[in-house]
């Protein structure tokens, strides 16, 4: 039996120790939200959050996320909309919107660390692959929400 803390709930899993992490989310807890893109660590479909830092799920062995706070898309904002879904949305960030979930993710993790970051420090921290070239759009959507975090925190 494996205990994780996902999303701020308590969860205990029977599984294999070596099973990835993406796979527990998905098969055992039911959270579908992370996707599967390469299973090799790659694309960053599958980025969740561990102690808030971006991960690939399907590289990570379920063990290693143990005793860790896991985050995932369905809790990224939950009550509110975060500042990032919001600019996802009001700049038509997603084309095809496979990647976005991991995307939004990394987002998340770089904004938690530099709340405004510069384009290179953007490129830098998303390393997840978009198929549809979005790419602009996903920078753009980052500086927006940045500004709008800004906006909304105590002077």
């Amino acid at each position: 039996m494996i205990e994780l803390t996902v999303n701020q709930q308590r969860h205990v899993v029977a599984c294999d120790e070596s099973t990835p992490l993406l796979w527990v989310l998905r098969d055992h807890l039911r959270l579908t939200g992370t996707k599967f893109g390469c299973g090799i660590g790659q694309c960053g479909a599958c980025t969740v959050l561990l102690d808030g830092e971006a991960l690939r799920s399907c590289i990570l062995p379920v063990t290693a996320a143990s005793g860790r706070q896991i985050g995932t898309i369905e809790a990224l904002g939950a009550p509110e909309p975060h500042p990032l879904q919001l600019a996802w949305r009001e700049l038509q960030v997603p084309q095809c919107g496979y990647c976005q979930s991991g995307m939004l993710m990394a987002a998340a993790a770089l904004l938690a660390e530099i709340p405004d970051p510069s384009d290179a420090q953007i490129d830098a921290a998303i390393t997840n692959i978009c198929r549809c070239g979005t790419y602009p759009r996903i920078r753009a959507a980052i500086h927006h929400a940045a500004r709008r975090g800004s906006e909304s925190e105590p002077s």
